[in-house]
């Protein structure tokens, strides 16, 4: 069975999962149950979870839970988790949920839309998402397997959850190791991509760096509020964990809550290297930064004191970032948006373009790409309010298809229009 129609064709995929379900069900093992999963299944109608069951036990009550949250240490890092993934706009459609060490949620945060849908399953504040609570589910998973899970429809133990798609991961304590409790991205099967895994992990080594500052993090947001030091400040072994790449000020963010500021060249070289998965070779990146005057010599220098000062966030061989670092900048949290449909989300995070300062021909193409990438889709997003947000910045103020399309939605005759056609006339 092809894992990528989870992604390509949801529907199709879940189809093929509810049959081996209901087989695996019957006695009859299946491929697309893995053996672990289906054990998982086992334990949890032996503790009497029905697979037609689909109320958790509580429990807490809601007033309960918001004593439990002012006691506990994650309240600390809820805000950033919130920055990072939370989706509380009217269209938002998947839900931030974060529970304790025993799979107790205790916080929720998602639209109205999104809010309702769980309710109905209540996956809600103060029930209990483990195995011997609900059955089958990531939040369980992660409990049991102490990692990353991502279940797909009727990976899920109990039919109701069968429209789900959730991707969870334990959050621990830096210090100790102790589990602290859970993330858990939730929501219709067409919500998931092949970045929502990689985000939920990011956002977990992203809480975890804050939970680890001398102050536990209270001093701490997202990314944008962190504190800035020189390289030296930094303390020896500490890795980055967030790039911010938009804009004439790049830095890297580091798991101790630094941020330090990167030359446009360091910043130039992590911007191809969040680019690409596969990672570029020294020749590569020679070539694309500095055309044919370029040298791998010259290139590995430079790599050694991105490395230096970055840590163990860099791999070589190819050059590439680590599974901690792939994926963790503003640039790529852009984009991610913009795949799931999020646009008025990813038109508020571009605040500026990418590496607004670098003249190199590859940097340039990036920044095109991302500039396209945004412009297209509030043109296609038909919403005349985000059509005048992108009008209104720097980056969209020359889009003459933009204008266009606006005037198509509120009229030739509109001032705003008018004002728009104008400014991109002159």
């Amino acid at each position: 069975m092809d894992y990528g129609l989870r992604f390509s064709d949801p529907a199709k995929y879940a189809r093929a999962l509810r049959r081996a379900h209901e087989l695996v069900m019957s006695g009859v093992p299946r491929p697309e149950i893995p053996v672990p999963l289906a054990e998982s299944w086992r334990r949890s109608m032996a503790l009497g979870i029905s697979p037609d069951q689909h109320s958790p036990r509580h429990l807490h009550d809601p007033s309960e839970v918001l004593q439990l949250r002012r006691e506990h240490r994650l309240q600390l890092v809820m805000p950033a988790l919130q920055d990072l993934l939370a989706d509380d706009s009217s269209s938002g459609r998947h839900l931030l949920v974060l529970t304790d060490a025993t799979g107790e949620i205790l916080w929720r945060v998602g639209s109205r839309q999104a809010l309702r849908r769980a309710d109905r399953l209540e996956f809600s504040e103060g029930a209990d998402w483990s195995e011997a609570g609900i059955g089958t589910n990531a939040i369980s998973e992660a409990l049991v397997t102490g990692g990353p899970v991502q279940l797909f429809s009727a990976e899920h133990l109990v039919r109701t959850h069968h429209a789900w798609a959730c991707t969870a991961a334990p959050i621990t304590d830096p210090a100790t190791g102790r589990l602290l409790g859970v993330l858990d991205i939730s929501g219709p099967l067409d919500t998931i991509s092949a970045d929502t895994l990689r985000m939920v992990r990011c956002a977990v080594r992203v809480a975890e760096s804050l939970l680890g500052t001398s102050d536990g993090g209270t001093s701490l947001g997202a990314s944008s509020s962190v504190r800035a030091t020189r390289p030296g400040d930094r303390r020896p072994g500490v890795a980055a964990s967030w790039l911010e790449l938009l804009g004439d000020r790049p830095a890297a963010v580091f798991a101790d809550g630094s941020r330090v500021p990167l030359t446009l060249r360091r910043a130039e070289i992590l911007a191809l290297l969040d680019s690409r998965s596969q990672g570029w070779s020294a020749d590569e990146l020679a070539y694309e930064l500095h055309g044919d005057a370029g040298t791998p010599q010259a290139i590995r220098t430079e790599m050694f004191r991105v490395r230096s000062m970055l840590g163990d966030a860099v791999e070589s061989n190819p050059y590439r970032l680590a599974a901690g670092l792939a994926g963790c900048s503003d640039s790529g949290r852009v984009l991610r948006m913009l795949r799931e449909g999020q646009v008025a989300d990813a038109l508020e995070a571009y605040r500026a373009p990418l590496l607004s300062r670098s003249g190199a021909l590859a940097v340039q193409l990036l920044r095109g790409q991302l500039d396209l990438a945004v412009g297209s889709a509030v043109r296609a997003s038909g919403d005349a309010g985000l059509l005048i947000r992108w009008l209104s910045t720097d980056t969209g103020s020359g889009d003459s298809e933009a204008v266009e399309a606006l005037g198509r939605l509120v009229g030739r005759g509109d001032l705003r229009y008018l004002a728009f056609r104008a400014s991109s006339a002159s």
